[in-house]
């Protein structure tokens, strides 16, 4: 019987330790596939953040640097101007990129640094016991708010992709999601696309991808990713923002 799926060999075989339904095991493979599939895997070198992912130098095998919270497109921007040759990619959550990494993230996409972040956004707080995130959604009950996000008390959940896409020395900005398969192998292709544009020298790119917490969200498996897609989509639609030549609006 001839063998017709396994294990990117970018991943490491050792079992991942996130939460049953987490949506960063399916994206670790994804970003793993891509690596593997453009030939890039001894030119691959990754940021992780603080936060859920923290351990992702783990599983990925390939070269890591571990950022401070929030600094992962700082350290990124350093590895790259010194390799301007190799993959840089960052991978945060929402909390590291869009609260205490605000404004690194910004100033990179400005500069047009020529790197990619992968920005996973589950709307909370994952690792810390899931407090309200910059992309909490209205409504959202977490820890923090316990009553539900209400905007004009904790203000609106920040659409940070199309913000970037606003920046002139963003080359690529895009959400997807995970939340089903359709999704799962668009979001693959977005990914692509992303390496593609920063292997060109292109600018800067970002790929935010919509992921389920079910531990944190007090839902099952199952539920979580009904709740990315029915709800989440609503606040964050999906979509390409920008790339290089053209602006876009969601899907």
């Amino acid at each position: 019987m001839r063998k017709v799926f396994s294990r990117p060999k970018v991943l490491k075989p050792v079992p991942f330790h996130y939460c049953p339904g987490c949506g960063h095991s399916i994206l670790h493979r994804l970003v793993a596939e891509v690596i593997e599939e453009m030939d890039l895997q001894d030119r691959a070198i990754g940021v992780p953040p603080a936060g859920c992912a923290v351990l992702a130098y783990n599983y990925f095998d390939v070269d890591m640097g571990e950022a401070p919270h929030g600094r992962g497109a700082a350290l990124a921007t350093g590895v790259k101007r010194v390799l301007p040759d190799r993959l840089v990619f960052t991978y945060q959550g929402d909390g590291d990129v869009a609260a205490i990494g605000t404004a690194e993230t910004i100033h990179a996409a400005n500069r047009g640094e020529k790197i990619t972040v992968i920005f996973v956004n589950n709307a909370v707080y994952g690792m810390t016991g899931g407090q309200m995130a910059p992309t909490s959604i209205i409504g959202q009950v977490t820890t923090t708010s316990p009553r539900g996000r209400d905007p004009s008390r904790e203000g609106f959940p920040v659409n940070f992709t199309e913000l970037l896409a606003q920046i002139r020395g963003t080359a690529f900005a895009a959400r997807s999601s995970v939340h089903d398969p359709a999704q799962i192998l668009k979001t693959k292709r977005i990914i692509r696309k992303a390496f593609e544009i920063q292997m060109k020298g292109l600018g800067f790119s970002v790929v935010e991808v919509l992921s389920p917490c079910p531990t944190n969200w007090k839902m099952t498996p199952v539920q979580a990713m009904k709740w990315v897609k029915e709800e989440m989509t609503r606040h964050f639609p999906l979509g390409i923002f920008k790339e290089p030549g053209v602006v876009k609006g969601a899907d």
